[in-house]
């Protein structure tokens, strides 16, 4: 077995290895922000998390396919771990951009509903009516010298 041969399987295996790991984690511990964000509804949170999960798999898997092509020849054992590390950083980094932006949107989902149960805001009292109130009093009597 040449040295493209074996630097293909191990970048496909180890991606794959990781992608999977990353989006076992995000669909274990994304369900609680899911939940809250739909205030308590289980089932439609399962439902977007499990949804949330296919897309990930989806945009890395199709990232680590596209991504497998080598730009040169490898040849030697020194050779492999250099595209390997090449390749592994690539995928890393595009999977922990993914699993930050999971993190935005779970966050976001989370304070609109965190928003949406908060008592409304007590208006503030207008200008008009500190007006309507000051000319409803009596007038002061007028100070002497």
């Amino acid at each position: 077995m040449n040295a493209m041969i074996v630097t293909y399987s191990l970048y496909l295996t180890l991606s794959l290895l990781v992608t999977v790991w990353v989006a076992r984690t995000l669909h274990m511990n994304g369900r609680v922000f899911l939940v809250a964000a739909f205030k308590g509804n289980e089932a439609l949170a399962d439902s977007v998390n499990h949804l949330l999960v296919v897309g990930f798999y989806l945009v890395n898997l199709g990232f680590v396919s596209l991504y497998l092509k080598l730009d040169d020849n490898v040849e030697t054992g020194q050779g492999v771990f250099e595209a390997l590390a090449g390749k592994m950083g690539t995928v890393l980094m595009g999977l922990g951009l993914m699993h930050f932006f999971n993190l935005f949107v779970f966050s976001r989902l989370r304070r609109n509903a965190e928003l949406d149960q908060a008592p409304p805001p007590v208006a503030p009292v207008s200008a008009l009516a500190k007006v309507l109130a000051g000319a409803a009093r009596p007038a002061a009597p007028p100070l002497e010298d």
